[in-house]
């Protein structure tokens, strides 16, 4: 399977659901962003990575990872966002150790955090951003006080068409409601997957 490389661009308050936060990552040669919901800590630890003048008083959890991983001599090497299941991403640390390469199985917003850490490249295969990743165009987006105007990350989408979903997904990405845009996402993944059952 193809890799694709991402970047972090950044995090992103939900203002639907209290201690959710949702990070951006850029595809880094094409248009795709890919939203992933993480929670508070995990949100804080990535401020902390992409914030270079931020120096906390004591090492957070990954930080405290990065310091035990350079003392044994242990490097992450790269990090694969390797699935997107039932809403969830599922992440890989490829790590390395006197050229053994070793791969680990990591939740995707821990992997993204030791990623800027140890500076490793960020990828995912093809099918993940196919499926999860969106564009904004401005043609896309349906006219104003069509339905999707109104909708809300904790509402029931199951009346929507795929193609309402889509443009759905769009409006909420330019309102940077990306947390929306996750459950519209995970909406139209569901309905592909009870399909191909």
């Amino acid at each position: 399977m193809s890799l694709v490389k991402l970047r972090v661009n950044r995090i992103s308050y939900s203002q639907n659901q209290s201690g959710a936060y949702a990070m951006i990552l850029d595809e880094v040669d094409g248009k795709r962003k890919l939203p992933v919901v993480i929670g508070e800590f995990e949100a804080q630890s990535i401020a902390v990575a992409l914030d270079k003048d931020i120096k906390p008083h004591r090492p957070f959890t990954h930080d405290l990872f990065k310091n035990f991983a350079f003392r044994f001599d242990v490097a992450i090497k790269r990090v694969i966002i390797t699935k997107l299941v039932d809403g969830v991403f599922y992440s890989s640390l490829i790590c390395e150790r006197d050229k053994i390469e070793e791969i680990i199985d990591s939740r995707t917003s821990d992997a993204i955090s030791l990623a800027l850490r140890f500076k490793a490249p960020i990828f995912t295969h093809e099918n993940v951003l196919e499926k999860a990743g969106v564009i904004f165009d401005k043609e896309d987006i349906p006219p104003k006080g069509t339905l999707v105007d109104e909708l809300s990350a904790d509402e029931n989408y199951t009346n929507l068409s795929v193609q309402e979903l889509e443009h759905a997904i769009k409006k909420a990405v330019k309102k940077e409601d990306y947390e929306l845009a996750a459950r519209l996402r995970d909406e139209i993944s569901k309905r592909e997957n009870d399909a191909s059952v």
